[in-house]
């Protein structure tokens, strides 16, 4: 297709999710679309992520969605991405090997916030210093890990340096930095650069953790920059951090910890531009996960502990996101020992049967159909495993039972009953090759069931049948098939689908009032009112907020929750796209914050930055607290991608008032920095 000339300036948003790269090309002054919305979407498109290399599903959908808009690429003059690697690696514990440098801590410091637990294996050190509350030092030493150094440069991939109250004064986090970085010249991650709150070994995990994912958001800003320079895209590239807003690439290279629910952040920010709704709750469905936020006066919620991650509670300010593991690609089970057993969903991911039968054909049908022939259903009946393809280095490690069933699966889908047919014990091996990120298991998914029913389409609706019909065999408690057909166990799958949704949506809103979500979910009274039980007491629940359905499967499986839930359900024209539109109508939006304390009376001491001045006048310290936030942030911002930021100042007084008179203890002085990103001229 020929290129249309388009002056008008172009932005492309991508989304690298766990199944699919979303694209879109959006155009700020092409008009409005129907509704709230400004700029127009010109086109968008999908392709299967390739985790082993993220260039081959990023230029996929990005080539497709270039070709439907039939737009010339040099007018694209943004690129901004989400994406969810930050994320999945710290749920599957992966990243580089990291050197901790604990100064002024002991070892009894790595048994909170579970520290010990994340650094696993990596090497850690502990030297002599750090500083008091108000900034005072202790001597420093650090000839132990000079000594350490030259061994640790060889076997790691990065260093964590955190000493106590680098907040207050972080002279010996830089100390310690210069020296790791002129003798390995290995990247290296200071705690105060993430954070300004206080908890050492937390702010020591949130460190390590950004220190293990610097090499790999590398990878992901290096093949994308890489495409875009293979396509003569000039243009700034930026990343979506966890709070919904932009950074530049370079800067979030440096704190690829904040890009931890990147996507889901984005997500929030694409559903308030589509919809125009300051007050919703959000709920992305994809194909392995629900996520749920609630928007409040048009900004998503954020986690006032911190974001937590892969069971890691960091100092990251993040949206306040519920994941839940139901999704379209979830497993479909059956509910052990019940007269009439229930569906289950999830939590894991299955490959649909309709996906596998489309990638490798008869390889997945002929199986199906074999298991089908057989008089009586198996219980690994509809499952097959295949190798998931990243490279034969990350098998390293196996035990002498994982590596033998690892070497019998290979590109082509196995048929688990002929897998496993020597030992049942092999189960359990199979499901830590699958943890490991080595194996996937295909089976009945909603997804497949969809494609059952016409729902869906783009996948193999014959494998997905096979499937249906295989799981309608199975017997409930008096030995009866749980389904007369394909089409009523779809059905059923569907429903039970959209029931969960509105549960997962009722118990992230009851939680956000400060109850227990689950055990209020899950209460008698609770499950009647959702199912509008008939009854003499008659109950009702309903959201004080719509419900905003995002993802391509929302049309969908949201179809009927509105009356679940007791409000409306929104779902835009574009909800199939939403992280990736979010990614590229949001904000750069950037902090910087001071402290000013008051160490003795009449000296009032001011930490800001990487810089500790004392003064004899409070009114000056805060007067000079206000003008160096401003001045950092400002700086910040540009480094973050914006040349167009508003600053706002704002100060926290800590006094108290001592036979009526007004003791002065401590001033916060905070920054925020806000604007579009700069485009290419």
């Amino acid at each position: 297709m020929s290129a249309r000339p388009n002056k008008k300036p172009l932005f492309l948003g991508i989304d690298t999710g766990g199944t699919y790269t979303d694209a879109v090309l959006w155009s700020e002054t092409e008009g409005s679309q129907q509704g709230p919305s400004k700029g127009k979407v010109l086109a968008k498109a999908k392709a299967l992520t390739t985790r082993h290399d993220l260039a081959v599903g990023i230029s996929g959908a990005v080539d497709a969605v270039l070709q439907k808009a039939g737009s010339d690429p040099t007018a694209i003059k943004l690129v901004s991405m989400s994406t969810t690697l930050a994320t999945n690696a710290l749920v599957e514990g992966q990243g580089g090997r990291v050197a901790l440098v604990m100064i002024g801590f002991s070892e009894t410091d790595l048994a909170r916030d579970g520290l010990k637990t994340a650094l696993g294996t990596d090497p850690v050190g502990f030297c002599p210093g750090g500083h008091d509350v108000h900034g005072n030092a202790a001597k420093l030493d650090l000839s132990g890990l000079e000594a350490a150094l030259p061994e640790l440069g060889a076997s790691v991939s990065g260093f964590a340096v955190c000493a106590y109250f680098a907040t207050r004064n972080p002279a010996h986090e830089l100390a310690a930095r210069d020296l790791i970085r002129e003798k390995t010249g290995l990247p290296v991650t200071a705690s105060h650069e993430l954070s300004a709150k206080l908890g050492g070994p937390r702010r020591a995990l949130t460190t390590l953790l950004n220190a293990r994912l610097i090499s790999m958001i590398d990878r992901l800003v290096a093949a994308t920059e890489g495409f875009l320079d293979a396509r003569k895209i000039i243009a700034p590239l930026m990343v979506v951090r966890g709070d919904g807003a932009l950074v530049s690439a370079a800067f979030a290279r440096q704190r690829p910890i904040e890009t931890i629910l990147s996507g889901p952040a984005a997500s929030l920010v694409g559903a308030r531009h589509m919809t125009g709704l300051d007050n919703a709750i959000v709920s992305d469905i994809g194909g392995t996960t629900t996520d749920v936020a609630v928007l409040d006066k048009g900004r998503p919620r954020l986690d006032p502990e911190g974001a937590t991650v892969g069971g890691f509670r960091t100092m990251v300010e993040a949206v306040a996101m519920r994941t839940f593991g139901l999704g379209g690609d979830s497993e479909v089970a059956l509910e052990d020992g019940a007269l009439n057993p229930r569906i289950l969903l999830g939590p894991r991911r299955l490959v649909p049967l309709a996906l596998a039968g489309m990638v490798h054909g008869e390889a997945v049908t002929s199986e199906l159909e074999r298991q089908l022939r057989a008089p009586n259903p198996g219980r690994m009946d509809g499952r097959l495993a295949v190798r998931t393809g990243v490279p034969d280095r990350l098998a390293a490690g196996l035990t002498g039972a994982e590596a033998k069933l690892y070497e019998l699966i290979g590109a082509v889908p196995l048929a688990v009953d002929k897998l496993l047919m020597m030992s049942n014990a092999q189960n359990a091996t199979l499901n830590r090759l699958v943890s490991r990120g080595l194996v996937h298991v295909a089976g009945f998914t909603p997804s497949d069931a969809a494609h059952v029913l016409g729902k869906q389409a783009n996948w193999d609706p014959v494998a997905a049948r096979l499937g249906a019909e295989l799981f309608a065999r199975k017997r409930d408690g008096r030995g009866q098939s749980i389904a007369a057909s394909p089409e009523a166990i779809s059905e059923r799958v569907l429903t039970t689908l959209t029931r969960l949704s509105a549960e997962v949506i009722l118990e992230t809103a009851f939680a956000e009032d400060g109850l227990d979500g689950a055990a209020t979910v899950a209460h008698a009274l609770v499950q009647r009112a959702v199912d509008s039980h008939p009854g003499i007491a008659r109950l009702t629940v309903a959201l004080d907020r719509p419900v905003i359905g995002l993802g391509a499967s929302a049309p969908l499986h949201y179809a009927g929750l509105a009356e679940l839930v007791g409000n409306d359900c929104v779902v835009p024209e574009d909800t199939d796209v939403a992280n990736a539109l979010g990614a590229v109508v949001g904000q750069v939006r950037v902090s910087a914050e001071a402290r000013v304390s008051q160490p003795q009376e009449g000296l009032f001491r001011l930490a800001s930055g990487e810089t500790m001045r004392d003064f004899t006048d409070e009114a000056a310290a805060i007067a000079a607290a206000e003008a160096d936030v401003r001045a950092i942030v400002a700086k910040r911002a540009k480094d973050a991608g914006t040349d167009s930021a508003e600053i706002e100042v704002s100060t926290e007084f800590r006094v108290s008032t001592v036979e009526a008179q007004r003791m002065f203890i401590e001033a916060h002085v905070v920054a925020v920095a806000s604007g579009r990103p700069r485009i290419a001229v």
